[in-house]
């Protein structure tokens, strides 16, 4: 019985979430000692660019939510960055599990020290997936802006290209990982970083096409 209370509630929340009400997005605080909360200005800007330009109807305010909380049912998509150790329990394992795969999607973005570890997590949460690379003809790159060489090179650290990892649960890519790009660096106000402005704009227009591929796939 309380199982089925349980998928009761899931259910509910995630018909909530993406029938375009109160639409909110989340952030991801995880154990382990990343920073989590690094980039604070990026969610709140990203969030005013879709509103502005995609029409959508965010809260401006994102939401902070824990990987194990019953809560993380209440968003469409959450999103996850920093820059070190990343710890998931068993618990919070399953429950980002269900969270997927019950059709929420977590955007991971690698903020250059986070891929090793995450890489790990979530192979607890997935043990039967890999991480793959997505092609340049996926929807998620050619939404209200065309980006038909995949992600924008951001910030430059490395000499290597910019990557999108995704996780496929039956046909639907449920996780998407944004490796080598920065890309939320460059939705942070510009003094934070100093990016020019068209730096910022590609950056908000990928973020923009995550955002719209979610809500409407």
């Amino acid at each position: 019985m309380l199982k089925i209370k349980r998928i009761l509630i899931i259910v509910s929340a995630l018909l909530m979430a993406f029938s375009g009400y109160g639409q909110k997005i989340a952030l991801l605080k995880y154990r382990g000692g990343g920073d989590w909360y690094s980039n604070p200005t990026s969610l709140p800007n990203l969030i005013a660019f879709c509103n502005k330009n995609l029409g959508t109807s965010i809260d401006k305010d994102p939401a902070t939510v824990e990987v194990g909380s019953a809560d993380i049912f209440q968003y469409s998509c959450i999103h996850m960055t920093g820059h070190g150790n990343v710890v998931f329990s068993d618990d919070e394992a399953q429950n980002l599990r269900m969270y997927l795969i019950s059709g929420g999607f977590l955007h991971i973005d690698d903020n250059y020290g986070l891929n090793n570890f995450i890489r790990t997590q979530m192979k607890a949460v997935f043990p039967e997936l890999d991480f793959v690379e997505i092609p340049y003809n996926h929807p998620i790159y050619h939404q209200k802006y065309d980006f038909p060489r995949g992600l924008p090179k951001i910030h430059e650290h490395d000499g290597k290209p910019a990557q999108g990892f995704g996780l496929i649960w039956e046909g639907r890519l449920v996780c998407f990982f944004s490796y080598g790009c920065d890309l939320g660096d460059g939705w942070e106000d510009a003094i934070v970083h100093g990016d020019s402005e068209a730096t910022r704009t590609k950056a908000l227009q990928m973020g923009a096409n995550i955002i719209q591929y979610v809500f409407t796939r």
